[in-house]
């Protein structure tokens, strides 16, 4: 098989842009995608990116013979029905995070896939990110020892609207489930207890909607190390995405992306742009690296670089975070296992 033929499900932002950056991929043939609401805008768009087929009915996708790998882009709670029926059909399955709300849909999902044999990879992009890459790398090589301290900080430039909000599934399992995804990733170890301090300090809608707006995490992994997450909807400066591992030989750090490297230095102060706006410029190529290696792997019948169990576990930290907000006490991870909970 020379190229990948795909279908995607879900026109909108995501879709699009995973859509734009395929077309660009010499090993993906895109040959159809749905969204529930097909207008000429959308078809005008497709057309343009030499797409052959836009409908309205997923099932088209999904039952599609010709079509080998299904990118799933669609709001969070059709992502179970959407990767079962996926998975049933014989397609290997992109799916953006999270997989589903609740880390037990998400078990039920996984095992479709099992038992189909085919391929999942879930949408955590950060991890293909140039800068992230290289700290786990180094973190894996050794230079700086033994892992004892994972900081992370993690602020988007504004607020989501009161919509989003509403079907978000929280600012834990929206927002700060990257940053237990990276938790898990440079550390290279899972996390065994969280404890979550939350407040509404941006915008009091989101309080009166029943979710926080700015948290601190703190996480216990199995290797002994300490972590922290600090989150906030609203940094005025820009997107603020950092992180630290501190070890036991020494540390590695990497700061913000900006637009350039540029600083001025007057007698008033040295000023320099300021940080890349929002995921859609951060993450640009990790998007793209994201796709490629999803593609390469199926192509090329690899284990892929982030599956199923990563989203599951992610979502479990996400459950056991929003719990101990609410109870106000830390929360170990064997609490929330299957069955338990």
């Amino acid at each position: 098989m020379d190229k990948l033929k795909i279908g995607i499900i879900g026109a909108g932002r995501i879709g699009r842009l995973h859509a734009e950056h395929l077309t660009r991929n010499g090993r993906a043939d895109i040959r159809k995608i749905s969204d529930v609401f097909v207008t000429d805008e959308l078809k005008d768009w497709a057309a343009g990116l030499g797409i052959p087929a836009v409908t309205d009915n997923y099932k088209e996708i999904v039952e599609d013979p010709d079509i080998d790998a299904v990118f799933i882009c669609s709001p969070t709670n059709t992502h179970v029905p959407f990767i079962t029926e996926s998975a049933r059909a014989g397609k290997h399955i992109f799916c953006e995070k999270p997989i589903s709300l609740d880390y037990r849909q998400t078990a039920a999902a996984l095992e479709e896939v099992r038992t189909a044999g085919v391929v999942l990879q879930t949408g955590f992009n950060r991890r293909f990110d140039h800068n992230f890459k290289r700290v786990r790398e180094l973190v894996k090589a050794g230079r700086v020892g033994e892992p004892h301290l994972i900081k992370i900080t993690s602020r988007d430039p504004a607020p989501p609207s009161s919509d989003y909000i509403k079907g978000s599934g929280g600012l834990f399992m929206d927002m700060a489930i990257h940053d237990f995804d990276m938790a898990r990733y440079l550390s290279g170890s899972e996390v065994t207890e969280v404890y979550a301090q939350g407040a509404v300090l941006v915008d009091p809608v989101i309080g009166e909607l029943g979710d926080i707006d700015t948290a601190i995490i703190t996480l216990k992994f199995a290797n002994g190390a300490l972590g922290v997450i600090d989150n906030s909807r609203k940094a005025v400066y820009g997107y603020d995405q950092r992180v630290e591992v501190f070890g036991s030989e020494g540390s590695v750090a990497v700061q913000n992306d900006h637009p350039n490297t540029a600083e001025i230095s007057t007698a008033n102060g040295i000023i320099r742009d300021n940080p890349k706006y929002f995921f859609l410029e951060r993450y640009h190529d990790s998007y793209i690296d994201e796709t490629r290696q999803f593609i390469e792997c199926v192509l090329n019948g690899n284990q892929v670089p982030v599956d199923g169990n990563d989203a599951f576990q992610a979502e479990k930290i996400a459950y056991a975070a929003k719990m101990s907000l609410l109870e106000g006490r830390p929360v170990k991870l064997i609490e929330v296992e299957v069955g338990i909970v």
